[in-house]
Parts: structure tokens; sequence; C-alpha cells
């Protein structure tokens, strides 16, 4: 699926890609909503609905990767909530090790991420996962998330790759779409973010199951 003597430069999502996205869906889905219903006096359902609209209204801008906004909107420790699922950061299958591989391959690798610091500090905690990258940037970084143009631009200036020669691999399409669009050719998704779902179909970019099935020094699949 990957032809490495092509790649340069590999640019890495975090959650969903990297890490199983079942600990930021166990948060939002479950958490947020459980512990918002109670701080409000709302019933479980009503807290999940005014929550969920906000979310949608939001999607794919800046304020809903943001921990500040959600906290100030909920008036949570949003933060410490984080803290309290911790038990469910764990990496998608193989991920740790391609990350070993894809430097031992001499491959330069970006952790390039929606998460809010604050996020991404938490999980790092856990996972030890920005020591194995060779630089990790946050939207929150630049003022934009990677829905937007303007974040692919300022990564490329800031950090300059060659995009016929990297590889982006992310689960959400709307990213996908919009490095495409700036020009990055090599282009991967995955098929199940959240081990606790099943794997989605219909993809509209090619996706894997596991890091094995792209691993650097592994055989090259057609």
């Amino acid at each position: 699926m990957v032809d490495w003597q092509t790649i340069d430069t590999v640019l890495l999502d975090m959650d969903g890609t990297l890490l199983d996205l079942r600990y930021d869906n166990t948060l939002w889905n479950e958490l947020v909503p459980e512990r918002y219903s109670l701080a409000q006096g709302l019933e479980l359902n009503a807290a999940r609905q005014t929550l969920f609209a906000q979310m949608s209204e939001l999607r794919g801008d800046l304020l809903f990767y943001c921990l500040d906004h959600w906290a100030s909107y909920t008036e949570l420790d949003i933060v410490g909530l984080h803290r309290e699922l911790a038990h469910l950061i764990s990496y998608r299958p193989n991920a740790e090790r391609f990350l070993n591989q894809v430097r031992a391959a001499g491959k330069r690798s970006l952790l390039v991420t929606n998460a809010h610091r604050d996020s991404l500090r938490v999980k790092d905690q856990h996972s030890d996962l920005i020591e194995k990258l060779d630089k990790d940037i946050s939207c929150h970084d630049y003022g934009a998330p990677k829905e937007d143009p303007r974040f692919w631009a300022r990564l490329r200036r800031e950090h300059p790759y060659d995009p016929q020669r990297t590889l982006l691999i992310d689960d959400n399409a709307a990213v996908l779409e919009a490095a495409e669009q700036s020009g990055i050719r090599h282009l991967i998704t995955v098929a199940r973010p959240d081990s606790g779902r099943p794997a989605r179909t219909g993809l509209s970019h090619r996706a894997i199951h596991d890091f094995e099935e792209i691993m650097p020094g592994a055989a090259a699949s057609p």
C-alpha cells in the first residue's frame, strides 16, 4: 500500500489514528454529558441534546477542539475529566511499533493534531507519544484546525516538506480532503478508529485496520 522509497515525511494524526478513539468517544459522549447533567440539574437526555447540538454547530471549527471553550460552556473541569479516563488511553494496533519503524527507516515524522495542548499533555503522560516523533503540532498553535487550508499553508512554511513525497494518515475525511487540496499526495485513513465500534465502510480514501499493513521494511503491498 505504501512505497516507502517515495516517502520522506510522515504526518500523523493522534486521536483515532495513533491512539484509540474509544477514549475520546467515552469522554465526550458519556462522561461529559453525565457530569453536565448533574451540574446543571438536567435529565441526561436533555444534557446530551444540549451538548451535542453545540458540538454539531461547531464541528470543523477551532472552538470544537478547544478545551477552554468547553470548560467555559459546561462549567466543568474538562482537563480533570480527561484524567479520570486516562486508563482508556492506548495505541491502535501496531501504532507504537510503526512509529519506531518510521524512525528506524530514516523518515521524518510529525504529529499533526486538532487536539488542544492540554489534551495532548494528558495523553502523552500515559503513552510517551511525543518522544516517538520528530515534532508535535497542535492546530491551536496555528489558530486554525486541520480542516482549514491555513493550517496546511503554515505547517509547510514552518516545517518545509515536499507534498509529493509526504504521507498523511488521518481518520478524518474532511482533514484528508483539505490536505489533498494543499497538494499532499499520499493519503491514508483508518477503518476502525474506535476499538469499541465496528469498522467503517465506504470511505473515500485507502484505509488500514492495522499499522502492520504499511510497516516500513515490510514487503510492499499492491
